[in-house]
C-alpha cells in the first residue's frame, strides 16, 4: 500500500480530483464554536470552574474536534499540519494577550489626569487634598539622567563590544567578557549602593565644601551601571553576525580595519545595535531604586542635574502608588503611561533614524 492510500484510503485518484480538498474556513470557525459551546456546558453545567477554564478547556476541545474534522477531509497529514497550525496561532495570542492587558489598563486608567496641570506642575506645596498636582519635575529628571546615562553608556558599551569582536584575544578578553556576565544579572538597587558608596560619599564632597550631596548626575551614573552589560552584550552580538565576506572585502580593497569597522560594520550591524540600545534606555527609565538612593526625589523642579536632588518618573508612580490621598492613584497611572509613551517614542525615532544604513542607499 503506498503512503497516499494510507493517508487518504478513501480517495481515488481521477481527473476529478487531482487538485488536494481543503478545510473550509466556515467548518473551522463551526468547530470552534462547538467546542466552546461543549466547554461552557461542561465547566459552567458541573460548576468546576469559571471563564477560564471554559477557554482553556473549549481549546483542548477544539484541537481534538480540528483534527477529527480536518483529518476526514484533507487526510492525516494535513490534519496534524493544521493542528499545529492551530497551537502555534494560540501560543502567539497567549503572548500578545498579556501585553495587550497592560496596554489597555495603562490608557484606561493614565487617561483620568492627561491635562495640563499634569504636564506643567510639580508635587510642590501639594496637600493631600489638593486634587492638582503633575509630573513635570519628574519628566525633566527622567529626561536628564536618562539622557546623560546614554551618552555614557553607549560609547563605552559600542567600543567595548568592538573591542571584544575586533580585536579582543586572550585573557584580557576573556576577563572582560565575565564581568560583562556579572553585571547584567547584578540587581539595580546594588547599582545604587555602589554610586551612593563612591561617588555621593566619596567624591562629592570634594565639590560642595565637605558635605555629600544627592544629584541627578549620580543616578546617571547608577543607570550607566545597569545600562553598559545590555549595550555590550547585544552589540557584540550584532557584529559577530556581520557576514566575514563582507570585512574580507574591505581588506581586500587595501582599507584598514579602523575603517572597515567604521564604515562597514557598524552600518550593516546598525539595526541591532540600536535595538539592544533601546532595551538598555527602557530598562534605565523604569528603574527606582538608583533614583531614590543617590537622587533624593525632590517634588519641586531642578533643572540642574549636577547640583541638588532630582526626581524620576519611575520613582514618581512609586510614590504616588503608596500615597494616602484619594487622588495618588490617577496621578500614579498617568505618570506611568507617560513613561511608557516616551520610552516608545524614543524606540520609534531611533529604529527610523537606523532603519537605512549606509551599505544599501
Amino acid at each position: 500500500m503506498s503512503l497516499l492510500d494510507r493517508e487518504m484510503p478513501d480517495v481515488v485518484m481521477t481527473s476529478d480530483n487531482l487538485r488536494t480538498r481543503k478545510f473550509p474556513l466556515v467548518a473551522n470557525l463551526l468547530v470552534a464554536v462547538a467546542a466552546l459551546v461543549v466547554s461552557a456546558a461542561v465547566v459552567l453545567g458541573t460548576g468546576i470552574g469559571n471563564w477560564v477554564l471554559v477557554l482553556v478547556l473549549g481549546g483542548v476541545f477544539y484541537l481534538a474536534g480540528l483534527n477529527f474534522a480536518a483529518g476526514r477531509v484533507e487526510g492525516k497529514r494535513a490534519a496534524r499540519n493544521r493542528m499545529w497550525q492551530a497551537l502555534i496561532y494560540t501560543a502567539c495570542l497567549l503572548a500578545i494577550l498579556p501585553l495587550a492587558s497592560v496596554v489597555w489598563t495603562l490608557i484606561s486608567k493614565g487617561v483620568a489626569r492627561l491635562d495640563g496641570d499634569f504636564f506643567g506642575s510639580s508635587m510642590n506645596n501639594i496637600g493631600a487634598r489638593d486634587a492638582g498636582g503633575g509630573a513635570y519635575h519628574a519628566i525633566i529628571g527622567t529626561l536628564e539622567q536618562v539622557g546623560i546615562a546614554a551618552l555614557i553608556a553607549i560609547p563605552l558599551g559600542v567600543l567595548g563590544a568592538i573591542y571584544l569582536v575586533e580585536y579582543g584575544r586572550g585573557k584580557f578578553a576573556g576577563t572582560v567578557r565575565f564581568f560583562v556576565d556579572v553585571m547584567t544579572g547584578i540587581p539595580s538597587i546594588v547599582a545604587g549602593l555602589f554610586v551612593l558608596s563612591f561617588w555621593v560619599l566619596i567624591v562629592s564632597p570634594w565639590f560642595n565644601d565637605g558635605q555629600p550631596q544627592y544629584s541627578g548626575f549620580a543616578a546617571s551614573l547608577a543607570l550607566t551601571v545597569l545600562m553598559l552589560p545590555t549595550i555590550v552584550r547585544s552589540t557584540e552580538e550584532m557584529l559577530r553576525l556581520v557576514p566575514g565576506p563582507l570585512r574580507e572585502g574591505s581588506y581586500a580593497l587595501g582599507v584598514p580595519q579602523w575603517k572597515t569597522i567604521l564604515k562597514v560594520v557598524l552600518p550593516t550591524a546598525a539595526p541591532g545595535i540600536v535595538t539592544g540600545v533601546m532595551l538598555a534606555i527602557a530598562r534605565a527609565a523604569g528603574e527606582t531604586a538608583p533614583v531614590l538612593l543617590v537622587a533624593g526625589g525632590l517634588t519641586r523642579i531642578n533643572f540642574d542635574p549636577f547640583d541638588g536632588g532630582q526626581a524620576s518618573l519611575a520613582l514618581y508612580v512609586y510614590q504616588q502608588a503608596g500615597d494616602a490621598s484619594k487622588f495618588a492613584p490617577d496621578r500614579a497611572w498617568t505618570a506611568a503611561l507617560t513613561l511608557v509613551a516616551i520610552v516608545l517614542i524614543l524606540t520609534i525615532g531611533a529604529k527610523l533614524l537606523a532603519r537605512r544604513n549606509k551599505l544599501t542607499r
